[in-house]
């Protein structure tokens, strides 16, 4: 990754701390099958320009999934609510402005396409086999588990699966990344590589979810 292009990832704003910006990156790059990338959970674009540098160096496409209404966390009221984010004419937050604005600014249009919408929705109405999915999207038990089943499905043999906020101790984080990353391994058709902060990256050895 550019160094420019680094530092620019590593300044925009989100959750991702740089070292496992670096390892998406790092892990999106290695890819051996075709297809594209694809994320759940894009918020104001930062892992899109970690995901989208490799995308665009390899020549692929990345997807950037996310209904940009903000996550059950985001929410006024909630810890990680940010205030500024809330569209004043609607009275709900819109995190897709600030979205566009990173992919411009980082110069990916080319290379990130934006799905707008519900991330069930598309993934039942999603055929093309995926080189790399990254799940970063609702925390909460019903919209992580939904993103596994629906989304995993469609990872490539030899493709990777990734999820963001992966806290084995309780009192670290949220238990649903967590819960997907165990039901992956305990499939059976993954294999671990090597661990990054809360961020684990999988390789697709076999069907199954």
């Amino acid at each position: 990754m550019e160094p420019s292009r680094r530092a620019f990832a590593e300044g925009a704003r989100g959750f991702m701390h740089p070292d496992e910006g670096m390892a998406l990156h790092q892990a999106a790059c290695d890819l051996e099958v075709d297809g594209p990338l694809l994320e759940v959970g894009s918020y104001c674009g930062k892992s899109s320009v970690y995901l989208g540098d490799a995308a665009q160096a390899q020549g692929r496409l990345l997807f950037a999934l996310d209904h940009h209404r903000g996550s059950e966390e985001n929410q006024p009221g909630w810890e990680w609510h940010e205030p500024d984010l809330v569209d004043p004419a609607v009275g709900l937050i819109d995190t897709l402005p600030h979205f566009r604005r990173t992919v411009y600014e980082a110069g990916l249009e080319g290379s990130v396409v934006a799905l707008v919408g519900d991330s069930v929705a598309i993934a039942q109405n999603w055929s093309t086999p995926l080189a790399f999915l990254f799940i970063d999207g609702g925390h909460g038990t019903e919209p992580a588990h939904a993103d596994y089943e629906n989304w995993v499905p469609h990872v490539a043999i030899g493709g990777r699966l990734a999820i963001h906020d992966v806290f084995p101790n309780p009192a670290d984080g949220g238990r649903p990344p967590y819960e997907i990353y165990c039901r992956a391994m305990a499939s059976g058709a993954f294999r671990e590589n090597p661990v990054t902060g809360s961020l684990r990256v999988l390789t697709r050895v076999a069907p199954g979810i």
